[in-house]
């Protein structure tokens, strides 16, 4: 009944975003597809969706969350009324946050 789901958006689901938008969005998921799931690029493109997937109000047993993360993230990308420059400068303005984070930190 219930397919794969997680807490927040989860690693695994990124390449199956590739071919939802257009070249650009593509080719920053074929980017951070091929990183390891703690790089910093990689976790800014996961807060980005989690935004706007909604995934920290999302319930275990809601409709969304029964098709799955893949399928909530693919259709809200299908959904997004927004540009491909406006998704990459979201991801941007998040991987800047991380940056800023890990030099804090003294990363």
């Amino acid at each position: 009944m219930y397919t794969d789901n997680e807490i927040l958006f989860p690693h695994y689901a990124i390449p199956a975003l590739r071919n939802i938008r257009g070249a650009k969005w593509q080719q920053l998921i074929d980017r951070i597809s091929q990183k390891e799931e703690t790089c910093e690029e990689v976790l800014a493109l996961m807060s980005v969706m989690i935004e706007l997937n909604g995934c920290l109000p999302c319930e275990t047993d809601s409709y969304r969350a029964m098709r799955g993360c893949t399928a909530c993230a693919q259709q809200t990308l299908r959904r997004f009324k927004g540009s491909d420059e406006e998704l990459i400068s979201a991801y941007e303005a998040s991987l800047a946050k991380f940056r800023e984070l890990d030099f804090a930190i003294g990363g």
